[in-house]
């Protein structure tokens, strides 16, 4: 697992060799104690949740980080280290 990007309490991670249970790209969300797992790049809620104003601004987030947070998975997936990403600001 690596932490991408840290935002308003929000911890963003991405898990190396992780295509077996959701197969396809996504991100993993803490905020405090909870956990949701988002689609890239659409955003879409596929696990778990948080609260309503973190999921708002990590949907942003995605938004704002599409291709960066593809191109992550692309190393995540064959293993390779990923890059951070810029937390929103």
């Amino acid at each position: 697992m690596a932490v991408i990007s840290m935002f308003y309490g929000i911890i963003v991670s991405m898990y190396y060799l992780d295509t077996k249970k959701h197969n396809l790209p996504h991100i993993h969300v803490k905020y405090q104690n909870e956990e949701a797992v988002f689609s890239i790049p659409e955003g879409k809620l596929l696990e778990g949740g948080i609260k309503e104003s973190k999921m708002r601004l990590t949907l942003a987030w995605i938004e704002i980080h599409q291709e960066e947070l593809l191109a992550d998975w692309e190393l995540a997936i064959k293993g390779e280290n990923v890059f951070k990403i810029d937390p929103l600001k």
